[in-house]
């Protein structure tokens, strides 16, 4: 298996001009599922500053995220974590990282209501957290489609409410297959 993988990016989309390439890496005990739940989640959120496992400079959050973006301040706008978070992770980040959105992504329905009910179980703070869980056989496919060097086209997709997209949603071509797929959101 590769530790590294290539993403080369081409977009329809002009509210999101993706930059030309990206890189993504195998970390310790992660697999092929973590680097597709990475690439969605940044194809998903893509911002001009949104990093991919930055360190964020402040000796209170412990915490690598996936994703984050950082504000000119250094302080975190967006955090997401991808695959496997526990509750306890997630109720320090909302009291670390106040002012910031935190995502939790996962490959499944299934995984995502398991979180959540943990969530309300451990009374996690409410209207700090967004969950997106896409569907496993998509997920599978993506998965089944990554290799050291890819090319996506990405066409359009979002969380729905916004010109031309009614429902969380997203199209594109990953590596001369092209897939148009829903994805479930909740908000906590």
């Amino acid at each position: 298996m590769a530790a590294k993988f290539n993403f080369q990016f081409t977009s329809d989309d002009r509210r999101r001009p993706l930059p030309h390439k990206l890189l993504l890496a195998l970390g310790p005990n992660e697999s092929v599922r973590h680097i597709a739940l990475k690439l969605l989640s940044w194809l998903l959120f893509y911002r001009e500053r949104l990093q991919v496992e930055t360190e964020v400079p402040d000796d209170s959050i412990p915490f690598v995220p996936d994703l984050v973006e950082l504000g000119y301040d250094l302080r975190p706008l967006l955090w997401i974590e991808c695959g496997d978070c526990g509750t306890g992770k997630l109720h320090k980040l909302s009291v670390k990282c106040s002012a910031c959105e935190i995502w939790s992504i996962k490959r499944s329905p299934a995984e995502a209501e398991g979180l959540l009910r943990a969530m309300e179980k451990e009374e996690l703070r409410r209207g700090r957290f967004g969950v997106i869980a896409f569907d496993p056989e998509f997920f599978d496919e993506v998965c089944g489609l990554v290799a050291e060097r890819n090319v996506l086209h990405w066409h359009r997709g979002g969380f729905g409410g916004e010109p031309g997209i009614e429902a969380p949603m997203l199209q594109f071509d990953l590596n001369g297959l092209w897939f148009d797929a829903t994805f479930q959101l909740w908000r906590y």
